[in-house]
């Protein structure tokens, strides 16, 4: 038996559907490309009754799904009650639904939060956005995109491509006629974003950004500097002493991405740009080392420093092996520059150094003269005039042993009273371009400054600690 049942309201919602259609190329069984017209899809000139348009139909054969369409929902209209015209129900912020022109508006100057999470009660509200609630929060989009969000204190650091801002969390800023910025309590999840002094950001590289204590580190691929953001606001610490380097590296690089993480265990910024590593001490303000390592990431846990590199995470610093990164051995080098006198021409006889035995002289070379053009006699051609030492070897690697008087010498660096020196040798191509008499293979090299790189040998404890305290000339004015 039938039975009526009456209710007194109900609430109707109103779905609509929007049906999407992709083209896609058909494949045979084995994944080859099929041929226009041999056993492709046939596009159908029959309209969709949602859409008024033709859609695919796959071939016999083919990998791609039995067909390329695909359909949304989502709630069109809501009537309390389901009376015509009775009052409707408010969407609020529509954050997974479309807009009604079929056309997407990326909003990437703008903020958008969800409801709380907390892992100890449970609650899980990342998937609700109340309508109820102000949870939307821009900043100035002529500063280009969001790139990176850091949460630190009751603060919120938004760093955009041309411009770093700070929000206040939970709390809002209000300035009183005099301008002094007072704090309130405010139902906004993120107050209004005020921006740092300074047109930098952090361009397109967010993974460039590393944090210790105060102190964020980040790089500005646009305008070429690395840049710290500590107490006191935002600082250009490429300036110091490395303002070319970086403008070189930085300015007119096509590479993908810079990664940059933080060394605790030696307190380090350090900076990976395509296949170059450098490190900074924020102790001395200064870029102290290139490194020989090219990590994917980078990061510090418990005092310890960490990279990533193919596929594995690799522990730096860790037992008493030196000069080794992700299993292969590396080359410690340090290149001097000796410019007593700077306009003073001097004649440079012996080189010295304090430290670890194992290290050897790679190249000297003093500086350019330059080109002398002879137009008077072009016969001649042009003449430059350069000195060169090809190296000195270690302590270990120039012992010999004469075979005549079986007398021990050192080719290359001696050692006394726990100072390794030696002679610098004239090793200039040609005579005509000596400018020591007499001839070719004398000693010293005249000049205003010299080039010296000091090298970690191939043989002498090759995984041990090289340390290298001072380095030292001997010249005389001529």
């Amino acid at each position: 038996m039938a039975t009526t049942l009456e209710v007194s309201y109900f609430n109707t919602f109103w779905l609509k559907r929007l049906k999407n259609i992709n083209q896609y190329q058909e494949r045979e069984a084995d994944g080859t490309l099929l041929a226009a017209g041999i056993g492709g899809g046939i596009t159908t000139g029959t309209p969709d009754p949602v859409t008024g348009e033709g859609y695919v139909i796959p071939a016999t054969g083919s990998t791609e799904p039995s067909a390329n369409i695909y359909e949304d929902w989502f709630v069109e209209e809501s009537r309390i009650k389901g009376g015509f015209n009775n009052t409707s129900v408010d969407f609020g912020v529509k954050a997974y639904i479309v807009e009604e022109e079929a056309s997407q508006t990326r909003r990437q100057s703008s903020l958008i939060y969800s409801g709380v999470y907390n892992a100890k009660n449970g609650i899980n509200n990342t998937n609700e956005f109340p309508i109820g609630e102000d949870i939307t929060r821009s900043v100035d989009p002529s500063s280009g995109s969001i790139q990176k969000l850091y949460a630190e204190n009751t603060n919120l650091v938004i760093f955009q491509e041309r411009k770093v801002n700070r929000a206040p969390i939970d709390k809002d800023v209000i300035f009183t006629q005099e301008g002094q910025p007072l704090n309130s309590n405010s139902r906004l999840v993120i107050g209004t974003p005020t921006a740092f002094e300074g047109n930098f950001g952090i361009s397109r590289d967010p993974g460039s950004f590393a944090v210790y204590g105060y102190n964020k580190f980040f790089t500005d691929r646009d305008r070429g500097v690395v840049m710290q953001l500590g107490p006191n606001g935002l600082t250009e610490i490429s300036n110091f002493g490395m303002i070319d380097y970086f403008r070189d590296a930085l300015g007119g690089s096509t590479f993908t991405g810079i990664v940059g993480g933080y060394d605790v265990y030696h307190k380090n910024y350090v900076c990976t740009i395509e296949t170059q590593t450098l490190v900074y001490d924020d102790l001395i303000n200064g870029w102290v080392s290139f490194m020989s390592y090219v990590p994917e990431l980078s990061t510090s846990l418990r005092g310890n420093y960490y990279t990533f590199k193919n596929n594995a995470l690799w522990k730096h610093n860790d037992g008493f092996v030196y000069n080794q990164f992700y299993g292969i051995p590396a080359v410690s080098r340090v290149t001097f520059v000796f410019n007593p006198q700077p306009t003073t021409t001097k004649t440079f006889k012996t080189i010295n150094y304090t430290g670890s035995n194992g290290w050897k002289v790679q190249g000297i070379t003093n500086d350019y003269t330059g080109t002398d053009e002879n137009p008077q006699q072009p016969g001649l051609g042009n003449t430059t005039s350069t000195n060169q030492n090809l190296g000195i070897l270690s302590y270990d690697q120039g012992y010999y042993v004469d075979p005549n008087s079986n007398v021990q010498y050192r080719a290359g660096f001696d050692r006394k009273q726990n100072v390794y020196y030696a002679a610098i040798k004239n090793d200039s191509l040609s005579t005509a371009e000596e400018v020591i008499t007499p001839g070719n293979k004398s000693t010293g090299l005249k000049g205003q400054y010299l080039v010296v790189t000091f090298a970690q040998d191939d043989f002498t404890d090759r995984t041990g600690a090289k340390q290298l305290f001072s380095v030292g000339t001997v010249y005389n004015n001529r």
